[in-house]
């Protein structure tokens, strides 16, 4: 069993950073890719960020493409999510999630994707 927790959120103006981290137990962590989601009052859960298992691979939306950067260090069992510049439209709660064998495809932008998720942790950017 993995157990996913995140961290870092907060209140942002505008134009300001923050960063995420997200830290599992469980020897899964490692050897699966691990994607941050974001989901906006009223709306759907929507992909942002995702990073292979070795950290080689990194994969964005065009929406946060250049002010967000994941990251990733196994042997912490932790992955980071440094966002800069943020916007009013990037205020959400952000979900990290792990998919302990799957393949790395493009199927990594849908839920189905993954099968453990965090609890999530909320970032609101005020103008």
């Amino acid at each position: 069993q993995v157990q996913l927790v995140e961290s870092g959120g907060g209140l942002v103006q505008a134009g300001g950073s923050l960063g995420l981290s997200c830290v599992a137990s469980g020897r899964a962590f490692s050897s699966g890719a691990v994607g941050w989601f974001r989901q906006a009052p009223g709306k759907g859960r929507e992909f942002a960020a995702a990073i292979g298992w070795s950290g080689s691979m990194t994969d964005y939306t065009d929406s946060v493409k250049g002010r967000f950067t994941v990251s990733r260090d196994n042997a912490k069992n932790a992955v980071y999510l440094q966002m800069n510049n943020l916007k009013p439209e990037d205020t959400a709660v952000y979900y990290c999630a792990l998919a302990s064998s799957a393949p790395w495809t493009t199927r990594r932008r849908s839920l189905g994707y993954w099968n453990y998720w965090g609890q999530g942790t909320q970032v609101t950017v005020s103008s």
